[in-house]
């Protein structure tokens, strides 16, 4: 059965913000998880010596991806928050994607990309072509390497901007009320 977790609105009614839940922080090697069974984050992971997640990575509750789970979401932030934080963000685009996991199995699972509501730093970020070309490329080098440390591959198929980042959330919130 879902939990309040995964159950709390992907969008603020008073606002135009998503709500993110944060699995993982910014600088961690620990990749976190959220459990419903449980209802609790379990430890999913540990990346390789010198590796890190560089944002904020959760989920949008009340979603989900075609690989079963929430969308996943990176979020741009001043300083990393902790697992379990609730963030008010601004989608600002989204890495599509195919991920093979280990077993061989291809998904699609996309990334999106968002900031904090009160970011101070990344506040100017409107849409994913606010990103420097070397900053989405570091990102999608992360994702590469990450999956590939697990044994899956990670392959990006198109960068898109906030609208679309919208719909696949609009799109997700439908497969998770069906």
């Amino acid at each position: 059965m879902p939990t309040a977790l995964h159950t709390l609105p992907a969008q603020n009614a008073k606002n135009s913000y998503f709500n993110v839940i944060i699995e993982t922080p910014k600088g961690s090697r620990n990749k976190f998880a959220y459990d419903p069974e449980t209802e609790l984050f379990q430890l999913k992971g540990v990346l390789p010596e010198g590796s890190s997640f560089p944002y904020d990575f959760g989920f949008v509750p009340s979603t989900q991806g075609d690989d079963g789970d929430p969308l996943d979401v990176l979020v741009l932030m001043d300083a990393p928050a902790f697992t379990g934080c609730l963030l008010e963000v601004r989608l600002i685009g989204a890495i599509e994607a195919e991920q093979t996991e280990n077993d061989g199995r291809v998904e699609k699972n996309d990334r999106l990309l968002a900031v904090s509501a009160v970011s101070r730093e990344h506040q100017h970020l409107q849409d994913i072509k606010d990103l420097s070309p070397q900053l989405l490329h570091e990102i999608e080098h992360f994702f590469h390497s990450y999956n590939e440390a697990k044994g899956g591959e990670f392959k990006p198929t198109r960068r898109s901007g906030a609208k679309q980042a919208a719909r696949l959330v609009a799109h997700g919130q439908k497969l998770a009320a069906a």
